[in-house]
C-alpha cells in the first residue's frame, strides 16, 4: 500500500470487515440517520450513496425509501462492497468510480456521499456527475468530518502516531479531516458546481469499548496496516493506555467529540 493509497482511504477485505464491525458503530453509523434527514428521503425516491463503503448510511436510506424505492450504493473499493453486500443483499451494490457514475442523466431523486468527498481522486468531476444524474428539484447532501482539531481524541491519536511511527503513518490518519476548514469545504463544493449548497455543523461523538479497540479501529480498520506491525500495534496500545486516558471513562470505554459537517444543494430546473 502506497502513501498515496492509505491517505485515500482504500482498505484490504478483511480491513473492510474490521471497519464494519468498529468504525460502523463507533462513528459511521449514528451519522446515517443525520445525512438522510438533511436528504429529506421519501418513501419511493431513487437513492445512490455515493463512497458507501460496507453500507451503514445505504441501509438507512433503504428502510426510508421502503419497497417502493431504488437505493444503490456505490464504492471504488473491492472490499467494501463485498462486506456491504454480504450485510444486505437486498440492495444493489456497485463497484464503480464517483467520477464516472453508471446511471443516466436526471435519472435519480437522491444522492448521499457519507465521508467519502475527501478521498476522491477528482472531487469537482464526482460532484459534476453527481449533479447529472440528479433530477431537477432532486437533493445532494454530502458530510466531511470537521477540522481534526475540534475531534480531540483525533488530534491526540495522530500527535502520537506521528511521534512513534512517522509523519506518513500519522497522514494517513489524518487524511479523513482535510476538509474540515469550512473555507476548504465551500471552496470543492463551489469548483463543483455545489455554490449554493447550505452548510452546517453538526455535534458527533466517537465512541469505542477501549483504548485496545480504538487503536484497533484506526490500525487494523482503516490504513495503517502497511506502517504499523503487530509489535507496533502493542507498543501504540501501551502507550495510548498512558498518554490518551484523559478520553477513557470509569467503565473503560473511550467517547470524545467527532462533530462534522452536512452540506444540502437542491438542482433547479435550470441546473446542469
Amino acid at each position: 500500500m502506497t502513501t498515496s493509497t492509505a491517505s485515500a482511504g482504500q482498505v484490504s477485505t478483511s480491513a473492510a470487515e474490521i471497519y464494519d464491525a468498529f468504525f460502523v458503530p463507533a462513528l459511521f453509523g449514528a451519522w446515517a440517520g443525520p445525512l438522510c434527514d438533511a436528504a429529506g428521503i421519501e418513501a419511493g425516491n431513487r437513492v445512490l450513496d455515493v463512497a458507501c463503503g460496507t453500507g451503514a448510511t445505504t441501509r438507512e436510506a433503504a428502510r426510508r425509501a421502503g419497497d417502493r424505492g431504488q437505493v444503490t450504493g456505490l464504492d471504488r473499493n473491492d472490499g467494501m462492497i463485498a462486506v456491504a453486500r454480504r450485510n444486505e443483499a437486498g440492495i444493489t451494490w456497485v463497484e464503480g468510480l464517483a467520477e464516472d457514475l453508471p446511471f443516466a442523466p436526471e435519472s435519480l431523486d437522491v444522492v448521499l456521499c457519507q465521508f467519502g468527498l475527501m478521498f476522491l481522486d477528482d472531487r469537482a468531476a464526482a460532484i459534476g456527475e453527481m449533479r447529472r444524474v440528479l433530477r431537477p428539484g432532486g437533493r445532494i447532501a454530502l458530510s466531511v468530518w470537521d477540522r481534526v482539531a475540534n475531534s480531540p481524541g483525533y488530534a491526540a491519536m495522530i500527535a502520537l502516531i506521528d511521534e512513534m511511527f512517522g509523519a506518513d503513518a500519522a497522514g494517513a490518519l489524518r487524511a479523513p479531516f482535510v476538509l474540515g476548514d469550512m473555507a476548504a469545504v465551500r471552496e470543492v463544493l463551489e469548483a463543483g458546481g455545489l455554490g449554493g449548497a447550505h452548510v452546517t455543523t453538526l455535534t458527533g461523538t466517537a465512541r469505542f469499548a477501549s483504548i485496545r479497540d480504538w487503536v484497533r479501529t484506526d490500525v487494523r480498520g482503516w490504513t495503517l496496516s502497511e506502517f504499523i506491525d503487530d509489535a507496533g500495534f502493542e507498543a501504540l496500545v501501551t502507550a495510548a493506555e498512558q498518554r490518551l486516558a484523559r478520553f477513557v471513562g470509569g467503565d473503560g470505554s473511550v467517547a470524545f467529540p467527532a462533530p462534522a459537517h452536512i452540506a444540502v444543494w437542491t438542482k433547479g430546473p435550470q441546473s446542469a
